[in-house]
C-alpha cells in the first residue's frame, strides 16, 4: 500500500505542471479528499483558483464538471430535471453536472439561495432529488467551490448553514515575487500550456481512506479538539462588563473536521498519530467560516482568524 507522502509528491508533481505555488492550499485540499469533505477556496481574481481545482481532478483521474454560477442559474441546471420522452410518453431524468466525482461551483456567492440550497442535499447526503425519485452521486464525490471577496455587487451571502458542510475555507494569497516570475517565464508562450495525466484515481482514493482511519487520536488530543471548539462558543456568551466579539461559536462539525483532517494530515505527512501541533495548524481553515463575529468585532476590524488564534492560544495544550 502506498504511504501518504508518496501519493502526496505525486499528485503535487503533476499539479505542479499547471499551477506554481499555492503549496499551503493544494495540501488542505488533498485533505480534504481523504477525509471526505468540500472546500470554499476565497481570493481575489486570477489566483488560479479555478484552474487549481480543475488541475486536481486531472491528476486525481476522476470525472470533473465545473458550473458556473450566475444570478440567472436554476436549480435544474445543477442538478438535472425531468424531461418528456415523446416515443414512450413518459419522463425520464436528466442529470445534471452535479452527477461527477469533483464538482467545481465557480463563483458560488452569484446564484440565488435557491441555487444554492440545491447543492445542500448533494454536500451533506451524497444524493439529490429529481422528479420526486433520489439519486445517488458517485463515489468519491467533492464539491469545491470559489468566491470572490471584494466584489459584492450582484453576489448573495452563503447561509450559515452551507457553510458549514464545508470542511475548510481557504484564503487564497498572491503568489511569490519569485513565483510570479516563473509563471512569466513558463506561461509566456501559448505553445507552453501544460498536459496534465492521471497520476490517481477515484478506487485508490477509497482505498487510502482505509488506511486514514487506522490513525490513532489520543483521548488527550480528543479533548483537546473538543476545547478548542468549545472556546468559540463560550466567547458567544453574555458576560457582565465584557465586550461579545461573536454571535455563535463553531458547530459540532468543526470537532469531526478537525478529527477526521487532523488524521489525514498526519497520514499525508508520514505520522501514525495526531499532535496537537496539526489540529493547532488546521483550526482556522476549519473554524473560520463556522464562527459569527458580532457588530462590535466587524467595528474593531477583528477578523475570525484573530479570534481563532486567541481560543488556540489560551487553550492548554496536552503533553505529548
Amino acid at each position: 500500500m502506498i504511504n501518504g507522502p508518496a501519493w502526496s509528491e505525486k499528485l503535487r508533481n503533476e499539479i505542479g505542471k499547471a499551477v506554481i505555488g499555492q503549496d499551503a492550499a493544494i495540501e488542505r485540499l488533498l485533505v480534504a479528499l481523504l477525509a471526505n469533505g468540500h472546500v470554499l477556496l476565497e481570493g481575489m481574481p486570477g489566483l488560479a483558483k479555478t484552474l487549481l481545482v480543475k488541475s486536481l481532478g486531472t491528476a486525481l483521474g476522476v470525472q470533473f464538471e465545473r458550473i458556473q454560477f450566475t444570478p440567472d442559474l436554476l436549480p435544474s441546471d445543477v442538478v438535472g430535471t425531468m424531461i418528456f420522452q415523446p416515443k414512450t410518453g413518459e419522463f425520464s431524468p436528466h442529470r445534471g453536472p452535479i452527477f461527477a466525482n469533483l464538482v467545481l461551483a465557480d463563483e458560488i456567492n452569484r446564484a440565488p439561495a435557491k441555487v444554492q440550497s440545491a447543492l445542500l442535499e448533494a454536500m451533506q447526503e451524497r444524493q439529490v432529488t429529481i422528479g420526486g425519485h433520489t439519486h445517488p452521486l458517485p463515489k468519491p464525490f467533492f464539491v469545491m467551490a470559489t468566491q470572490n471577496p471584494i466584489e459584492q455587487e450582484g453576489t448573495y451571502p452563503l447561509p450559515e448553514a452551507q457553510t458549514d458542510r464545508f470542511l475548510f475555507k481557504l484564503i487564497v494569497d498572491y503568489p511569490s515575487a519569485a513565483e510570479e516570475s516563473s509563471m512569466m517565464q513558463r506561461w509566456g508562450q501559448v505553445t507552453q500550456q501544460p498536459s496534465l495525466v492521471a497520476a490517481s484515481s477515484g478506487e485508490e482514493l477509497l482505498a487510502l481512506r482505509t488506511e486514514v482511519d487506522r490513525l490513532h487520536v489520543s483521548p488527550a488530543v480528543q479533548g483537546y479538539i473538543l476545547a478548542l471548539v468549545r472556546g468559540t462558543r463560550a466567547l458567544a456568551e453574555p458576560a457582565p462588563g465584557a465586550k461579545r466579539y461573536l454571535n455563535f461559536g463553531a458547530s459540532p462539525r468543526a470537532s469531526l473536521a478537525l478529527y477526521q483532517a487532523g488524521r489525514a494530515l498526519a497520514w499525508l505527512r508520514g505520522q501514525d498519530y495526531v499532535p496537537p501541533a496539526l489540529i493547532q495548524e488546521l483550526a482556522p481553515d476549519i473554524m473560520r467560516h463556522r464562527i459569527g463575529l458580532t457588530y462590535e468585532a466587524e467595528a474593531e476590524e477583528i477578523s475570525p482568524d484573530k479570534i481563532i488564534a486567541q481560543v488556540v492560544t489560551s487553550t492548554p495544550v496536552p503533553a505529548q
